[in-house]
């Protein structure tokens, strides 16, 4: 197994290659962060999209990811243990070193990971996609309790690392794209994921120390956007407009919209471009 070399605050090579690279370009940077059961590479093609729209594109780890998917599944035992307030403050950490402000752009529980990012005045504008549900936000839908299942049906998963069969991958990603589509997205991206952040979530509204919370009122928070697939059974529109609802009493601009047709693989599927491009959309519009 190959190891990813970090310094002490746990900030990796290629991340300080990345963030090197966006203070040298001078041009605004764009922070990608993944959610559970994916890795960076899941937002390659946003990067690119991204770049060639003029910006500096930087796609942090959680804590220990592999570089690969291969690797992942090859060593499922690196993601366990990884819980909401550790990824926050190393993707805060990475925010910290960029020499401006930049745009913050997270799915499913980096939808979240973005918002508390946003919520620490961090973000020049932000976009969460699919994003978990944080302290606060009250409606749990029951595909989104089947679809968190094979997680939290046991206890003993706070603490280990989970990975989904396809049949669970097929409902909780790839519910609104062809069997032959959901079968490549789940041989080309799906990984193991830590049980503990479905807990935190899950858990939230009854911890009032929990970490799955946002400071949705802080007036440097900045414009926010929230992206929901229509046919999203992981995070169903009752759980985004709930957060975004909790959102909208911030004085920065706070915006959503439900993307038709699509499921919580929309960033990775066929389409992710329609959503990508939406996001640059309000991205630029705040630079």
């Amino acid at each position: 197994m190959s190891t990813v070399a970090a310094d002490r605050t746990g900030i990796t090579d290629h991340e300080s290659e990345q963030i090197e690279r966006a203070n040298a370009s001078g041009r605004t940077a764009v922070v990608f962060i993944h959610g559970l059961w994916l890795l960076p590479s899941s937002w390659d093609r946003w990067a690119e999209l991204f770049e060639a729209a003029g910006y500096s594109a930087v796609k942090p780890s959680w804590p220990d990811d592999p570089e690969t998917v291969a690797e992942a599944k090859a060593h499922p035992e690196v993601f366990a243990g990884k819980g909401v307030g550790q990824v926050a403050d190393h993707v805060s950490a990475i925010v910290k070193r960029l020499s401006k402000k930049p745009a913050v752009i997270g799915h499913s529980f980096g939808g979240l990971l973005a918002q508390i990012v946003a919520g620490r005045g961090l973000s020049k504008a932000t976009v969460a996609i699919d994003p978990a549900p944080f302290r606060g936000v009250l409606p749990l839908p029951i595909s989104a309790l089947k679809a968190a299942s094979p997680v939290l049906s046991n206890p003993t998963n706070w603490n280990k690392a989970i990975p989904l069969t396809f049949e669970q991958f097929r409902f909780a990603f790839a519910n609104a794209v062809s069997e032959d589509e959901a079968r490549q997205l789940y041989d080309t991206f799906a990984v193991p994921a830590p049980g503990e952040p479905l807990f935190q979530a899950a858990t939230a509204n009854l911890n009032p120390w929990t970490q799955a919370k946002v400071d949705t009122i802080n007036p440097e928070r900045g414009p926010l956007l929230i992206l929901d697939g229509e046919k999203d059974n992981t995070v169903p529109w009752a759980i985004a407009n709930a957060s975004y609802k909790k959102q909208k009493r911030n004085p920065g601009v706070t915006e959503i919209k439900k993307i038709a047709g699509r499921g919580h693989a929309l960033t990775i599927d066929s389409g992710w471009k329609e959503v990508a491009e939406v996001a640059l959309e309000f991205v630029r519009r705040f630079d």
